[in-house]
């Protein structure tokens, strides 16, 4: 890339013409940031249709690599342009952001498509997040389903200009500069859903307190005793007996069994009723067979 000195100048003091070409006089942080908004290098990983866009950027038709972002990197440790291209879904954000805690700083994060913006047209389901931006910094988005090569360039061009904004003496705009080490973003837990850990506190204060608030809209269930009088009584019998039969009835019954009246079991009383009317039917076809 060619370099231009007239873009580093930033300062209220005159350069001599002749001198243009050779001298700049310039910020550190203006330097520094000329330095890192031509020397991007994004992360090379797509998630869904947005990616075919990514690649077709990366092409010789549009060539990304004329603003400075050069070449595609395989591996975190070699990039700093996370470009979140596609539909991410709660499993798939374990790994996205374990991969964006093992690129070097300074590292920028574009999410790219609607999906990864907010969730697209998956917004709201079973297995998609709602945006990349609940688990990571996203510092640029680029709308569109999927967006277009076009956007997309647009987009790193936008972050560029972020990039030519920050100071380095200024520890909101550069928080890898701050003191001590930078704490990684932490990995989201799965598991029946997707479980932000930096949330554990809130979802546990709110489970101890739904656990120890009164049910609304509750009620207290009758007692067993009750349901089955009350089944009892309402009830219909199962058939009319006649004296003859209620004597078959009591021989078929299992010895030391209670009537189906004096059971306290719905289910018992429902078994007891079933080997009555078995035994009623096979007594009834045996008189049938005597007549005949």
């Amino acid at each position: 890339m060619e370099l231009n000195l007239q873009e580093l100048n930033a300062t209220e003091f005159p350069v001599p013409v002749e001198l243009e070409d050779n001298i700049a006089i310039t910020s550190l942080s203006q330097l520094y940031n000329w330095g890192r908004r031509n020397s991007m290098w994004p992360m090379l990983f797509g998630l869904a249709c947005c990616a075919i866009e990514m690649i077709a950027t990366a092409s010789s038709r549009f060539d990304f690599s004329r603003f400075g972002f050069e070449v595609m990197r395989a591996t975190p440790r070699q990039a700093d342009l996370m470009i979140v291209s596609g539909t991410v879904t709660k499993k798939m954000v374990v790994p996205i952001v374990r991969l964006y805690n093992q690129m070097p700083e300074p590292k920028y994060v574009l999410a790219m498509g609607a999906c990864a913006s907010g969730g697209g047209p998956f917004k709201e389901g079973y297995n998609v997040v709602s945006g990349m931006d609940k688990y990571l910094p996203v510092d640029v988005y680029v709308p569109g389903c999927p967006p277009t090569p076009q956007a997309l360039l647009y987009g790193m061009i936008a972050l560029q200009r972020k990039i030519d904004g920050q100071s380095i003496a200024n520890g909101d705009d550069v928080p890898w500069y701050g003191v001590g080490p930078a704490e990684p973003t932490p990995v989201p837990v799965l598991g029946p859903d997707i479980i932000d850990p930096r949330q554990m506190d809130m979802i546990r204060r709110q489970a101890e307190s739904a656990a120890d608030a009164p049910l609304l809209g509750s009620r207290e269930l009758p007692a067993l005793t009750q349901m089955v009088a009350a089944k009892v009584e309402t009830a219909a019998p199962v058939a009319e007996a006649a004296p003859a039969d209620v004597d078959a009835l009591n021989v078929v019954l299992p010895a030391g069994a209670a009537p189906w009246a004096e059971a306290e079991d719905i289910r018992e009383k429902r078994r007891l009723r079933a080997l009555a009317r078995k035994a009623l039917r096979a007594s009834r076809r045996a008189a049938q067979a005597e007549g005949e």
